[in-house]
This record gives C-alpha cells, sequence and structure tokens, in this order.
C-alpha cells in the first residue's frame, strides 16, 4: 500500500491505521509524505482511540510536530533516516531516555506519548493503568492486555502508533504482545543495557508485523549481532514444547498454539516434533535473583535448565511454547496462575525470544506462539518468526 498524503497535509485515518513502520519511513524518506502530516495523524488517532482503551499515559503533542519538524528538515539536507517520521510510543517507566527510544529517535522516529504501565498494590504486573482507569485490550474491554508494557501492546494493537518500546524481565514485552495479538521481542541478554540490578530485564519492541521488528534491530543495534542467519534453503528444525516440564496450560491455548506451529510446518516444510524438556521450573531462581539472595539450589536449578537448554539447541534451530499458560484474564488478575510461567526462564538464560501471534480464542481472545533460539542468534529467530508469519497471517482489533 502507499500512502497518499501530500506534506504538509493531513493523512487519511484509516490508511495511517494500516501503515507500518516500514511504510511509513519510506514514504517520507521519499518524500511522499511530512513526517509532520504522519505526527498529526498519529496524534488525531490517538485522540480518537484512546478514550475507549487507555493506552498512553500521556502524549507530547508540541514536542512530536516539533521533532518531525526536525525530520522533514533533515531530510531535505540528506540525512538518510531508517525511520523517518515513524511515530513511536514509549513505556512510561523507560520515557526517551534508555538507550533503544535513543537510538530509535536518532534513526528519525517521532515519540509521541509515553504509554501506560501497572500501578502499585498487587505482585501481579500483567495490567496497565493511566489517570482515565485501567488499560483495555483493544480486543475486549472487559479483559486486561497484559504487562508491564501493557500500554505499549495497546497503542498497537488499537492502530495508533506502529511501533512502542517495551522492557521484559520475566515476560513484559513478550506477554501483552501474546495477549494483544501483535509482535513483541526480546533480545539475547546483553545485547542492550539490562534494565534492573539482576540483569533479567531488556529493552525490545513491540509492533505489528516481523518486518517492523528487524528494522528496529537494524536501528538500535546498527549492525546484526554475531550468530547469523540460517543456511539459505536449510528446513528450520522446530522443538514444540507444550509445557516445558512444568506448566499446567488451559487445553484452549494449547489447542491454537498448537495448529498455529503445526499450520505453518505444514506450509514451509518445517522439521518439527514434539519433545517436552525436563526443565525445572525458575520460579525460585528468577525471584530469589530479584531480591538479590540466590543460594546453591537456584544456583543448580539454573545450571540443569542451561544444560537442557544446550542439548535441545544443539539438536533443533528453535524451541516453540505457547506464550502464557492461559488467556487474558480479567482486570481482577490472574488468581494463582502464573502468567510468566513459558517466559522467565528465557530471562534468566538470556537466550533470545518472540511472541507471534497464533490465533484467537472461540471468546475471541488473542493468543500467541512462543519462539526461542540459542543465544545470539536473533536473526535465525526473526528469520522463522517472518516465515511463520508469512504462513499464518494476523488481523488486527478496531477498537
Amino acid at each position: 500500500m502507499e500512502l497518499t498524503g501530500r506534506p504538509g497535509r493531513a493523512m487519511d485515518a484509516a490508511e495511517y491505521r494500516r501503515a507500518g513502520a516500514g511504510q511509513i519511513a519510506a514514504r517520507v524518506a521519499a518524500g511522499r509524505v511530512s513526517a509532520v502530516a504522519v505526527a498529526e495523524a498519529a496524534l488525531a488517532a490517538i485522540r480518537r482511540v484512546d478514550p475507549r482503551v487507555n493506552a498512553f499515559r500521556a502524549t507530547w503533542d508540541d514536542a512530536a510536530v516539533e521533532r518531525a519538524a526536525a525530520v522533514d528538515a533533515a531530510l531535505e539536507e540528506g540525512a538518510r533516516l531508517p525511520l523517518a517520521g515513524v511515530p513511536l510510543a514509549v513505556k512510561d517507566s523507560e520515557g526517551t531516555v534508555s538507550q533503544q527510544a535513543r537510538r530509535l529517535v536518532a534513526a528519525g522516529a517521532v515519540p509521541v506519548g509515553s504509554t501506560s504501565v501497572p500501578g502499585p498494590g498487587t505482585p501481579w504486573r500483567t495490567w496497565g493503568v493511566t489517570d482515565r482507569g485501567p488499560t483495555a485490550n483493544p480486543w475486549r474491554r472487559d479483559v486486561s492486555p497484559g504487562g508491564s508494557s501493557a500500554g505499549s501492546a495497546a497503542a498497537v494493537a488499537a492502530g495508533m502508533v506502529p511501533l512502542a518500546t517495551a522492557s521484559d524481565g520475566a515476560g513484559s514485552t513478550r506477554i501483552p504482545a501474546a495477549w494483544c495479538g501483535v509482535v513483541g521481542y526480546k533480545p539475547t541478554t546483553g545485547l542492550l543495557p539490562s534494565r534492573d540490578g539482576a540483569g533479567l530485564s531488556v529493552g525490545g519492541p513491540i509492533a505489528r508485523s516481523v518486518a517492523d521488528v528487524v528494522l528496529y534491530r537494524r536501528a538500535v543495534f546498527g549492525t546484526a549481532p554475531r550468530g547469523g542467519t540460517r543456511t539459505p534453503g536449510a528446513v528450520p528444525r522446530v522443538v514444540w514444547a507444550p509445557t516445558l516440564g512444568f506448566n499446567r496450560v488451559d487445553p484452549e491455548v494449547a489447542r491454537v498454539a498448537r495448529r498455529a506451529v503445526r499450520t505453518w510446518a505444514d506450509r514451509a516444510g518445517v522439521a518439527l516434533r514434539d519433545a517436552d524438556p525436563e526443565l525445572r521450573d525458575p520460579a525460585a531462581s528468577w525471584t530469589a535473583k530479584r531480591a538479590g539472595a540466590e543460594g546453591d539450589a537456584e544456583r543448580s536449578d539454573d545450571a540443569h535448565n542451561r544444560d537442557v537448554l544446550d542439548g535441545v539447541f544443539a539438536a533443533a534451530d528453535l524451541l516453540a511454547t505457547p506464550t502464557t499458560p492461559n488467556l487474558p484474564h480479567g482486570h481482577d488478575g490472574p488468581g494463582r496462575v502464573m502468567s510468566v510461567g513459558f517466559t522467565w526462564l528465557f530471562n534468566i538464560t538470556g537466550h533470545p525470544a518472540v511472541s507471534l501471534p497464533a490465533g484467537r480464542s472461540a471468546g475471541g481472545l488473542p493468543v500467541g506462539l512462543h519462539l526461542v533460539a540459542a543465544r545470539f542468534r536473533d536473526d535465525l529467530l526473526l528469520d522463522a518468526a517472518a516465515e511463520f508469519e508469512a504462513c499464518c497471517p494476523w488481523t488486527f482489533p478496531d477498537p
């Protein structure tokens, strides 16, 4: 598709909503539309949609237009900006000061506001709050969008922005991506500075397509991290692990995610096998690390899990699981279910992971497919994610 807006003129709302980050950047760089016009379209979308979603804690209207005008001026002077004019939402807890946000802005992105995170009062973090009330899931307002990058996922899914920053210490990028039906990527630990003293939290993007996640990586990392891509023509080897050895999974979640990975395998020739590895529940280790109280038992669990995963990735390219063991919960919380059951292990081990839309439940709620690769095989991971996306395309809500 093409953006038909002209420099200085308003963009069509439906056309803006359909445009991805890469499409916007290409049209702005080519002079087909101005960055200012795109910023104004983004701010108009937020004014129109966010009263029903509450994804944003603040919007920066004047600063966004000023930044967009600076992008237009830089392009006139010959600058090459891979994210020229792309509206960017930033997670409230990091704003524009994180390394990923600063690099995205340097690449031409235009921050338009900060997105909701959980408030105080509960030990679970899979929700978001604003001064106007809780953040709604764009698919169904009575359920949570996940968290802690709640507003980022909701804003992207609802079409208010094509790209948002997130951070992931136990699944906080991947869980809201799964529950809002968008893409959430946790890079290999160490590629970005950790967001916490325990070294568990890493920044990452939430986007509507794998192509836009790849664009994020180019802007933030510059050159591709070591590890390389899969050998051209090689059949990807994928292990489907429905529980990782310790999760109790909602049967509907398992069915939707398994059907998606089976469809991918059938359409793309993926070598798929079922082999649930005997991993240990990382709850005690994760909690001890966050508290700075790690002991011998936790270190033993970590060593066991790393050994098992080394064996998995010696024989396969990717590990596939549901992103969460449960469907999106209501605004009263998940009860006794640990929504982080499939995600937080890989914050301890540092493996790169991505959540992709796998389909929806009978009640219309999104389910995520979680792909994990060996450390520093981020390119292979996203190559596979793009292949999955081509085989299993997804749609977005109309909030």
